[in-house]
């Protein structure tokens, strides 16, 4: 095994290992962005936003927090947000508690829409990721992700990690 070291130039194998992570990610959100824009036409990152509305406790977050949880600017949120606004999947609302935050709420039309394109994110995980790997493999990239993923805190994406 190569040895790895802190500083200088990265091994054949950390280099491929962090390439293909890199190659993977971009191919995979690419293919179920087309996916969700085909199928519902929703964009991987407008589904995102419904996902963590209908997550959320009364089906409503802050706009920083969703922000936050997509790891995206509130600027970049705005735009997506103000598209799911416009096809009448969200609404924004003055936060209850101190008037001065707003928040992005999911409509009845919203939350159909999400159930349709989850279904059809959940099929394009499964062809696209999950059918390549084994039990085996599928427990070791848990345990790769927990190792690596408890600097970046927990899975925002999760119940658990709201």
């Amino acid at each position: 095994m190569e040895a790895r070291t802190a500083g200088g130039q990265l091994s054949t194998l950390e280099l491929t290992a962090w390439r293909g992570l890199l190659r993977t990610q971009a191919w995979l959100e690419r293919e179920l962005d087309r996916k969700l824009l085909d199928a519902e036409g929703l964009s991987l990152s407008s589904y995102e936003v419904l996902l963590r509305l209908a997550q959320a406790e009364g089906m409503r977050m802050r706009m920083r927090d969703i922000a936050g949880s997509l790891l995206i600017s509130r600027s970049g949120l705005t735009g997506i947000v103000n598209e799911l606004e416009r096809r009448g999947y969200v609404t924004r609302e003055r936060t209850a508690d101190d008037g001065r935050g707003i928040e992005a709420a999911l409509t009845k039309t919203g939350l159909a829409a999400f159930r349709k394109a989850h279904r059809v994110h959940l099929t394009g995980v499964r062809e696209l990721f999950l059918r390549h790997l084994s039990d085996e493999q599928l427990r070791q990239l848990a345990g790769v992700w927990a190792a690596v993923g408890n600097a970046a805190g927990p899975d925002l994406a999760s119940p658990q990690g709201r």
